[in-house]
């Protein structure tokens, strides 16, 4: 049985580093790979764009997701957010586990940004009952992120069993670290960072990393151990952190 996980999340800022200056896709893949983990929660994935396939290995076929899961993920999930007369991008998973079901819910709070929530249910060898992850990428602005966190409050109250492990992972944008409290009264979730070590992860900017932008927050798991990737090479890499965490089932 499969008692434990080892989850990131990450922005892969559509496969560029900081301030677009250099396409980065192999780093990022390459990166991932050294982790070592289970499943990825990740934002910004471009699955098409005229211009940027032409800059990677990626075929006129394929997008930023198979490219990034190759040999390794041996299942991944798309959701479509932001569209554009060149391609378009969203939140992604990549998973060693197969992915049942995958739902993608459109939370944009504004028409001027394209906002998501991907939800899949994903079967782990032994479980009774599916873990089921959700992806998101919130707002720039506060009121924003509050409409956007009580729908995915709304959301999992609706779709999820209350006693099924849960993993909400991305970009939440929140600086202030209040918004996730919503999520920790309404769905008895808790914060790897603020559980492991008493505050969240500090994730951007990934080569000097000021701000606590992206959380990992999960129900049914104890945390074994968390860990920021960070640091001066990521310049060449990607403007977040990836944030990784070792969980156990409870």
């Amino acid at each position: 049985m499969q008692n434990t996980l080892h989850v990131a999340t990450f922005n892969i800022h559509k496969g560029f580093t900081h301030f677009n200056a250099h396409f980065s896709l192999h780093r990022q893949r390459d990166f991932l790979r050294k982790l070592h983990a289970d499943i990825i929660f990740l934002q910004e994935v471009q699955e098409l764009h005229v211009k940027h396939t032409k800059l990677s290995e990626i075929t006129s076929t394929s997008g930023h997701l198979e490219y990034l899961a190759d040999s390794v993920w041996q299942d991944y999930a798309y959701g479509k957010n932001s569209v554009y007369p060149a391609g378009h991008h969203g939140n992604a998973l990549l998973s060693k586990f197969p992915i049942s079901i995958s739902t993608n819910e459109n939370i944009s709070a504004h028409r001027l940004e394209r906002r998501g929530m991907l939800h899949c249910q994903i079967n782990i060898p032994g479980w009774n009952i599916p873990l089921h992850a959700v992806c998101v990428h919130l707002g720039l602005l506060a009121h924003w992120r509050r409409q956007q966190l009580e729908e995915v409050a709304d959301y999992v109250e609706e779709c999820v069993p209350s006693d099924a492990p849960l993993i909400i992972a991305g970009d939440f944008n929140d600086w202030s670290g209040r918004a996730g409290q919503i999520l920790t009264k309404r769905l008895q979730v808790h914060e790897v960072f603020e559980h492991h070590t008493g505050k969240a992860a500090r994730s951007f900017p990934a080569c000097l990393p000021l701000l606590r932008m992206d959380r990992i927050y999960v129900r049914g798991f104890e945390v074994k151990h968390v860990e920021i990737h960070s640091g001066a090479h990521f310049v060449k890499v990607s403007d977040h952190a990836i944030l990784s965490a070792q969980l156990l089932r409870q």
